[in-house]
């Protein structure tokens, strides 16, 4: 635990945001993989279906002299997952229960309850963007030239498990919750709308912009990884950093410093 003193370093609309994102995207993840089991196929272009080879990612199942099997294949090349994609609990379907919500085979189910959360999600980013602008929390999540410079001496001491605890944000944090915030976020909105039927008669130009729905899904899914990867680095720093005065922080808004030259 650091020994210095202890600084307001969350605002409440940030706090309040934080945790309702952390419920809404574990909502999205699980609801979207069972969605995805719908058709467990991602593909590049505008068209998809029996009569196109252009499958980036499939999931699936054959028949051997053995049983069932699992089948994964990525860019052509295939891969026995049987028990984890493909084939799990003796049956059939690409990700398994335990990671889709409902756990049951229900896409009508699935398709609600994402919608709903999308919409959980949309609504509080707009909310936390105006009141950060307002409240200033906006920019100190931008990354000055002062903050690039000093980015060769952050990776260091990351690599060596040195962690400040500082009042503001180092740049590491400064570049990935930007890229979260202000990329990866916008950019599962929109090949979300994308995707709906009514929204690409309302507006035909973004779908044009992801080169089709089968594209858009594709890159959805793809960044949906990319916040995945995302948690599992936030809670490995929350781990290295002390996650007492990191959950007191979120919690709270107060968090500890080093009270050097850092802070």
């Amino acid at each position: 635990m650091p020994q210095g003193p202890v600084v307001y370093r969350q605002k409440l609309a940030t706090r309040l945001a934080h945790w309702l994102w952390a419920v809404s995207l574990f909502f999205l993840m699980l609801t979207g993989l069972q969605i995805f089991n719908a058709f467990p196929s991602l593909h590049i272009g505008q068209e998809s279906g029996f009569d196109y080879d252009n499958a980036i990612l499939a999931i699936g199942a054959r028949e051997t002299g053995s049983g069932l099997q699992g089948v994964t294949r990525i860019l052509g090349t295939e891969f026995d997952t049987t028990g984890v994609l493909g084939v799990s609990g003796g049956e059939i379907r690409a990700f398994p229960a335990a990671l889709t919500i409902p756990s049951r085979t229900s896409l009508a189910t699935g398709r609600l309850i994402h919608f709903f959360f999308a919409w959980v999600l949309v609504g509080t980013l707009g909310v936390w963007l105006l009141a950060s602008a307002v409240n200033g929390h906006l920019s100190q999540l931008v990354p000055t030239f002062a903050d690039l410079k000093a980015l060769p001496r952050d990776l260091a001491d990351h690599a060596r498990l040195r962690i400040h605890h500082t009042a503001g944000y180092n740049v590491l944090q400064k570049l990935a919750y930007a890229s979260v915030l202000f990329l990866a976020l916008p950019l599962m909105i929109l090949t979300g709308l994308s995707m709906s039927p009514g929204f690409n008669a309302a507006a035909p130009w973004l779908l044009d912009l992801f080169q089709g729905r089968q594209t858009a899904r594709t890159i959805h899914f793809l960044t949906m990884l990319g916040l995945l990867g995302f948690f599992v680095v936030h809670m490995a720093m929350i781990l290295l950093a002390g996650p007492l005065n990191e959950m007191r922080s979120i919690l709270t808004g107060w968090y500890r410093t080093d009270g050097d030259d850092h802070a």
